[in-house]
């Protein structure tokens, strides 16, 4: 991704494609695909899903509980995230976290939202601190707070937009709210519909909550296709271009309620190519499940996920420079800060992250990659951390993490090496069938063993190991018959009595 000038302007677009079974949405700036999410029909998210769970264990010890919302896993609730503490407190007493076995039982019932989809072997995360969002805020049931999103740099915007919403909130029902960044600029008739709508919606929960069974579901978020409306709409997206009827109306009544001035925006993509395939989309997200991505230099990234952590590895790759080594260096990082920020992104990767830079000498220069690394990252919805290069040329930073990475929603370790990545070579499958074919002659009675193989460890040991067969038939004073057998993978053997 190429470095902004100022002064540039950034045109964004949202590409919603769905058909029965599936809901993909692309966000592309300046023609290039920055970010993709996708709903399945057999497998929707849960983030921002209200339920009335019960809680089945109780762990004092960790501070959590665990609740049954009726997924596959019970969630998880930490005890900070039953409580809104205080952001501003500085005091122990103020920021200290109450004790789980003080507020819930086993057995009882508790409303509860996912903030975080269940991941891996992890079961979904849990709050007690209810928020609903609209189109410009955020609801913060049975809260005094009111804020202002971050990205809403200019102070007297940000003073404005508060004093707003303290005239027009109703002291009487003791909410709080969020001003979102969609709302930088909006009137005050705007945010009083916001408020309308969301007061609606929290008291339909409240409604739902008194005669909800446990494990049920009370407050379920909008599809995919409209909470992208809802949350990527902004000044900056020319348009939105949806390729389904049915989705398009949907789209069309949402935005004619929450945001009319934008509906032509949004259009029908009619033509007979695929709409993804015309935006170069499909070609990106194959080339995001891959461990490489090439820079325009020559260089490339290296990409390694594992359960800990992702590692990236940055290289020069073809790319040779103009002028001397530590130039060409410099010029690799300084591009991959770019292409890091935007793979993480449309990766959907987080949590823990290492990046390996190239050494760099000169101090400047790591300056200067570590200041382009974070305006790179500043236009990342989820937040991000970042230390400064140590000794060794790492960088250690984290991103929030809510939903599975774009590797784990799409792809499923591979059966041949079980997500290692390798598989043992066919000398080392050929070693352990003669380990097993003497372990095997020595504990049963047999007047001959038959091996099971692939064909490609069959063939080796046919060839290159006949004279390795010949003295372990006469070790074990047995005859041994090999079998090809095409459905098995190169690991894979069986060693059969006869």
């Amino acid at each position: 991704m190429a470095i902004r000038l100022p002064g540039c302007r950034v045109s964004e677009e949202i590409l919603i494609n769905s058909t029965p079974s599936e809901t993909r949405v692309a966000l592309v700036e300046n023609g290039m695909l920055q970010e993709v999410w996708l709903e399945r029909a057999s497998h929707s998210g849960y983030i921002g899903n209200i339920y009335m769970g019960e809680v089945s264990r109780v762990l004092p010890g960790l501070q959590a509980a665990f609740v049954d919302i009726g997924l596959d896993r019970t969630a998880f609730l930490h005890a900070r995230d039953m409580v809104r503490l205080n952001p501003v407190a500085v005091d122990d007493e103020a920021a200290s976290e109450p004790l789980i076995a003080e507020m819930l039982r086993p057995g009882e019932k508790v409303v509860v939202q996912v903030i975080k989809d269940p991941l891996g072997s992890k079961g979904a995360r849990l709050t007690t601190n209810i928020s609903i969002p609209s189109r410009f805020l955020v609801l913060l049931p049975d809260c005094e707070t009111i804020g202002v999103s971050i990205r809403i740099e200019e102070d007297q915007e940000r003073t404005r937009l508060k004093d707003l919403v303290h005239t027009l909130r109703d002291d009487t029902q003791g909410h709080g709210y969020i001003v979102r960044t969609n709302a930088e600029g909006v009137n005050d008739f705007a945010l009083s519909a916001d408020m309308v709508y969301l007061g609606k919606v929290w008291q339909s929960i409240s409604e739902r909550a008194e005669e909800t069974a446990a494990m049920a579901c009370i407050y379920e978020d909008l599809s995919l296709a409209l909470k992208a409306l809802r949350d990527m709409m902004h000044v900056k997206v020319d348009r939105v271009r949806i390729d389904s009827p049915v989705v398009l109306q949907k789209a069309r009544d949402f935005a004619q309620r929450f945001v009319p001035d934008w509906l032509d925006r949004i259009e029908e993509y009619t033509t007979e190519r695929p709409i993804f395939d015309s935006f170069g989309v499909e070609d990106e997200i194959e080339n995001a499940l891959k461990p490489t991505t090439p820079l325009k230099s020559g260089g490339y990234l290296v990409f390694d996920q594992t359960e800990a952590m992702t590692t990236i590895d940055i290289n020069t790759g073809g790319y040779v420079g103009h002028r001397n080594l530590e130039e060409t260096i410099y010029k690799t990082n300084l591009e991959a800060t770019q292409a890091i920020a935007r793979q993480l992104r449309l990766r959907n990767l987080g949590g823990i992250i290492i990046i390996d830079f190239i050494d760099m000498v000169d101090e400047e220069h790591r300056r200067q990659v570590m200041r382009s690394l974070e305006r790179a990252l500043a236009r990342d919805h989820a937040k991000t951390s970042l230390t400064a290069i140590s000794p060794l040329g790492l960088v250690e930073m984290t991103r929030k993490r809510t939903t599975e990475s774009l590797e784990r929603r799409l792809c499923i370790p591979c059966p041949n090496c079980s997500g290692r990545g390798t598989i043992k070579s066919t000398e080392t499958v050929c070693l352990e069938i003669f380990r097993e074919i003497v372990r095997a002659s020595r504990q049963f009675e047999a007047s001959k063993l038959m091996v099971l193989a692939s064909s490609q460890v069959v063939e080796r040991i046919l060839d290159e190991q006949s004279s390795t067969v010949a003295e372990l038939e006469e070790l074990i004073g047995k005859s041994i018959q090999f079998q090809r057998e095409d459905q098995y993978s190169q690991e894979q053997f069986d060693v059969v009595l006869l």
